[in-house]
């Protein structure tokens, strides 16, 4: 088995006259954290959303395993319902849905997209929110958690299908010292049961600290390779 598990080629987008990503290449191999670090509005979100299928692009390819996506070329039912359980994405803003609880956030997807029995999304789910100290948060809805509980509830239900791939972007945006620690021990514990991390951030200290490498991306395209100054 190839140590690539997600290949980027040739990246290129453009909204209106201005071209977002102008031929973005890298890869990642299973068990990294990549981290992906630029100004705000440079492209690095619009990278995390065309790798998990959110984004069309225009030109280049994105291979996740045996998935691929073609610039131009909208992606088939068969090909997305594949794409979906191979990556998972957390959003900066979290968007869990305001109405469910903490659990049936985490279970909608498994039950919804995927077919699988509420009952079994739902000791999947609290596996879960276990893992990640949380589980006394099960009932409580979004408007009720924390900061850091709301980031936690958004990553198990990205992981609620068990995606080798998981997109992170901007995850240090609302926390402070304490908790991007805990961020940064946690998704170390990811990488750990075999999972592969890609995250989009401004937040030097914390790439740095945690990633196995940083790309940096400055118009449009990837400069610099970077090794960070410690590997956790």
């Amino acid at each position: 088995m190839s140590s690539t598990i997600l290949q980027v080629r040739d990246l290129r987008l453009r909204r209106g006259a201005r071209q977002i990503l102008a031929g973005v290449g890298f890869e990642v191999s299973r068990g990294e954290l990549v981290a992906i670090m630029g100004p705000s509005g440079c492209g690095k979100t619009t990278i995390l959303r065309a790798i998990a299928g959110l984004e069309p692009f225009e030109g280049g390819h994105i291979a996740l395993d045996e998935v691929r996506l073609e610039g131009g070329t909208p992606p088939a039912k068969d090909t997305l319902r594949t794409l979906r359980r191979q990556v998972g994405m957390v959003f900066q803003f979290h968007c869990l849905f305001e109405h469910l609880s903490a659990l049936n956030n985490v279970c909608l997807a498994p039950v919804h997209a995927h077919g699988v029995p509420f009952r079994e999304a739902e000791r999947r789910g609290r596996e879960l929110l276990t893992a990640f100290g949380i589980e006394h948060r099960a009932d409580a809805l979004p408007r009720q958690l924390s900061g850091g509980e709301a980031q936690r509830v958004a990553i198990a239900r990205a992981l609620a299908v068990d995606p080798p791939v998981l997109l992170l972007d901007e995850p240090t945006a609302a926390l402070d010292p304490a908790r991007r620690n805990d961020l940064g021990e946690l998704l170390l514990q990811l990488r750990a049961d075999g999972r592969t991390l890609v995250i989009a951030t401004h937040d030097e200290e914390f790439a740095r600290a945690w990633s196995t490498r940083i790309l940096v991306l400055r118009d449009g395209v990837i400069h610099e390779r970077e090794a960070p100054s410690r590997l956790p």
